[in-house]
């Protein structure tokens, strides 16, 4: 049975583990080499996520299924180490959506509902904080979960590029109401 809780700062060496090889493995369908090597300098753990109390683990049996989280903060995407991208102004629940934010599942979990139950988790937190909407940058992989559950494209673009390649992203959003 999946199991769900706050993670905390004892939790971060699995957690980059992980993340490391769900960005490895569940991308391989929809990335080349190149592109997956780029997508680790973008994505990643953003450990204000951790301090802010919004990032979720799913385990089952004791054994990390995934994570995920949320954030009352304007960064979008982004782990620690891709500074350009970080922005850690809160934002005004009345006029910004809540931003859904580092999202992975291990390879032995996919397609389990481990995706669902993290994104269940983050906008049930997200409107108990007054939001109204949910926005996130999507990798390829994980845009089918997404609009599966109710999230809209609202631009395609790319990652900057790393070492001349760039990761292809969209952006989508959410009524939470």
């Amino acid at each position: 049975m999946l199991t769900s809780r706050l993670a905390t700062e004892a939790d971060l060496p699995a957690l980059r583990a992980l993340m490391a090889l769900a960005i490895d493995d569940l991308q391989r369908s929809f990335l080349g080499p190149a592109e997956i090597v780029a997508s680790r300098a973008v994505m990643g753990l953003d450990t204000q996520l951790i301090a802010d109390r919004t990032y979720f683990i799913v385990e089952e049996d004791g054994v990390l299924a995934g994570c995920g989280g949320w954030s009352r903060r304007a960064t979008l995407y982004g782990g620690d180490h891709s500074e350009s991208l970080r922005d850690s102004a809160l934002l005004d629940p009345a006029c910004d959506a809540a931003r859904v934010r580092a999202m992975y599942t291990h390879p032995a979990f996919a397609r389990r509902g481990v995706g669902r139950m993290i994104l269940g988790l983050c906008e049930a937190a997200a409107r108990a904080e007054g939001y109204g909407r949910a926005e996130l940058m999507a990798t390829l992989a994980g845009e089918p979960l997404y609009k599966a559950s109710g999230f809209k494209e609202i631009e395609r673009t790319a990652s900057a590029p790393v070492n001349g390649v760039v990761v292809p992203l969209v952006r989508m959003g959410k009524s939470l109401e």
